[in-house]
């Protein structure tokens, strides 16, 4: 037990140090979880400038024409491979330099550019979003961007803008996401000159692909000393080249999903890393990766809109032309609901990332939780409005799209797509992380104030004067929380309707904030391992920013133009499912079963539950059931065998 203690205290000694722990600018999410509604930040609705547009406009034809040219979604999905030709074109027309600057010879779009790429290339094929998204946004070229060296870009930058691909090395076979448990060392060697890189790495990303020559990372290195004695883990970021000694793609690994794709197992054997190839600072590793994906985590929603929006021609055929009992599907009220539920959350989603693009490439807000919101909650949405399309074209859904073909139908592509957007509930941060990470933020202001309090550090001050900082800003900021919400919002266009679900909003941050007091002075240090119920204020909260999002965006649509009505019907039909939703999270919140699902989990556990599998077989076929033997030769044993 003491040792489970002391290596959760570890690990969030690592997460904390990692995370920015200052507000350069503001933030519409972080505000929210205070209690303030900052409808300042939100409206009027950005809009992309006509001469970015422009770049976009033409990039995106060349993008449409090397895609309905080179890739075949269909084949690449049947038989997972993707095609050589076709990435020769891609890098032809730059866009594996897109988020590389121009004078290293990228593209140098803007976020907003970025993202709308990205999302036509995900209403065509999704092995295609990740071999370009994975290349750049958790890749070499963002790291390098933010933290490298000039030296590091003119070396590294201009190669991977010319083709050369990009891959990220953080998983290992034992850790995910909790990097204190991360083996992959580099030991600096004697003359200085370099590091000496071991490890296995697990699920990298375009790393078995040949035209792949440079991968991000992640290692230990040696321990920090505190001032006390006690040792503090570093890890560290390094730029490593693919044909270096030691270096040895092992096995390529195949998924649900994206079968195109070239992830795979790398192992990492004495491998010399020249100390110039450190990102930032050694120990700077979780914190590159962490910044890296505050803008990176945009491609992952902005592929999955546009996977939605390659279905919305399709269905409006398909429900009106499809006659079940006397009429079409779509007039049936089970199937109008599913209809109505995804183009109305296709609107928020589009809201949503299009308002934090324009806040990543204005720079005048922190898009940290918002970036993260727009992750947790496309991958979430996207998956549920898929799934409710396969649904509505039933057996034809759950078809594959070559094998309609082949018996004379159009072909779809809704259950290729079901299986690839999967994933975006887990990579890049999984959907539990993502609660996790907004759940920290949202409870920042309480954390910094109260932590010292509970737990001392040295150096920090007495405790009598802690509380009383405390107190002042308690004193203040408590009774706020009760005072009424502004409805004054400068929104003279909008009608009543999304007027109210704009007071809804206002009123609902102030009501947010103090029910997380309320729990963190419920349970003190022990919130934390209640991550049902800050899930819940973490839903509570992204509902939130999405409704703000929604209804700024439909204003600005509605000023452009007039007599067009549509976005009114979607915005406000979203706005009731999210308020149904925010409701019931502040009722499972107040009331709700976690220890009963602690209790039953246990249970598994321990293995009381093995009377549930009875008359079932429950191992693999035998035929792989010696999956352990050595010639098999997995990489997470190769090193600790040896």
């Amino acid at each position: 037990m003491a040792e489970d203690t002391k290596a959760k205290d570890i690990a969030m000694d690592l997460a904390e140090d990692a995370r920015d722990a200052t507000w350069e600018y503001r933030s519409f999410t972080a505000e929210m979880f205070k209690g303030t509604f900052g409808w300042d930040l939100m409206h009027p609705f950005p809009i992309q400038s006509a001469e970015d547009k422009a770049i976009g406009d033409e990039l995106l034809a060349k993008v449409k024409d090397v895609l309905e040219t080179y890739v075949d979604p269909y084949v690449t999905d049947r038989d997972g491979e993707y095609s050589r030709e076709a990435l020769d074109k891609l890098a032809e027309i730059g866009l594996f330099g897109m988020k590389i600057p121009k004078e290293y010879g990228g593209l140098g779009l803007s976020v907003s550019n970025y993202a709308r790429v990205l999302g036509m290339v995900g209403s065509y094929c999704g092995s295609t979003v990740t071999y370009l998204s994975a290349h750049q946004s958790i890749g070499v070229p963002e790291p390098l961007k933010t933290f490298g060296t000039e030296e590091q870009k003119k070396k590294f930058l201009p190669r991977l803008a010319k083709g050369e691909i990009s891959a990220f090395a953080l998983t290992e076979p034992d850790v995910g996401s909790d990097p204190a448990k991360m083996v992959t060392c580099a030991e600096p060697s004697e003359d200085g000159t370099h590091y000496i890189l071991n490890g296995d790495k697990l699920w990298c990303t375009n790393g078995m692909d040949p035209k792949t020559s440079l991968v991000v990372v992640m290692a230990r290195t040696p321990d920090k000393i505190s001032k006390s004695g006690k040792p503090i883990p570093q890890i560290s970021a390094f730029v490593v080249e693919m044909d270096s000694p030691g270096v040895e793609r092992v096995r390529r690994c195949q998924f649900m999903g994206l079968r195109g794709i070239a992830n795979g197992a790398i192992t990492f054997k004495n491998v010399k890393v020249p100390v110039e190839n450190l990102i930032g600072k050694p120990g700077m590793g979780l914190k590159i990766a962490l910044t890296t994906l505050n803008t990176g985590r945009l491609g992952l929603p902005a592929a999955g809109i546009g996977a939605l929006k390659m279905f919305i021609k399709e269905m409006e055929q398909w429900t009106t032309e499809r006659v079940q009992w006397g009429q079409s599907v779509g007039k049936h009220q089970s199937i109008s609901r599913k209809i109505a539920y995804y183009t109305s959350h296709l609107f928020a989603m589009q809201a949503m990332v299009s308002l934090t693009c324009a806040f990543a490439d204005n720079k005048g807000a922190d898009i940290r939780l918002e970036a993260a919101a727009a992750k947790y909650f496309c991958s979430e949405y996207v998956w549920k409005c898929l799934d409710d399309y396969v649904q509505v074209r039933g057996g034809r859904g759950y078809e594959n799209p070559l094998s309609l073909y082949q018996r004379g139908e159009k072909p779809t592509a809704a259950e290729i797509a079901l299986r690839d957007m999967r994933i975006g509930r887990i990579f890049e941060g999984s959907s539990e992380v993502m609660h996790l990470i907004m759940a920290r933020e949202a409870l920042d202001t309480h954390f910094s104030l109260a932590m010292p309090i509970i737990k001392p550090k040295p150096g920090q001050g007495g405790k009598i004067g802690l509380i009383m900082k405390a107190l002042k800003f308690y004193v203040k900021w408590y009774p706020s929380t009760y005072m009424p919400a502004s409805t004054n919002f400068g929104v003279k266009q909008l009608n009543s309707v999304n007027k109210a679900h704009l007071a809804y909003a206002s009123k609902t941050c102030k009501r947010l904030a103090r029910k997380i007091f309320h729990t963190m002075a419920l349970y003190g240090p022990k919130l934390e391992v209640e991550q049902v119920i800050l899930g819940n204020f973490v839903d509570i909260g992204t509902d939130l920013f999405v409704m703000s999002a929604a209804l700024s965006y439909a204003e600005r649509l509605l000023n452009t133009n007039p007599g067009d009505q549509t976005p009114q019907e979607l915005v406000d039909l979203f706005c009731c499912e999210a308020k149904r939703r925010i409701e019931m999270n502040f009722k499972t919140a107040k009331k709700n079963f976690n220890k009963k699902y602690n209790k039953v989990a246990k249970l598994l556990m321990e293995g009381q539950l093995q009377w549930l599998a009875k008359d079932a077989i429950t191992d693999v076929p035998p035929k792989y059931r010696d999956y352990a033997k050595n010639d098999y030769e997995h990489p997470e044993t190769r090193l600790t065998q040896k």
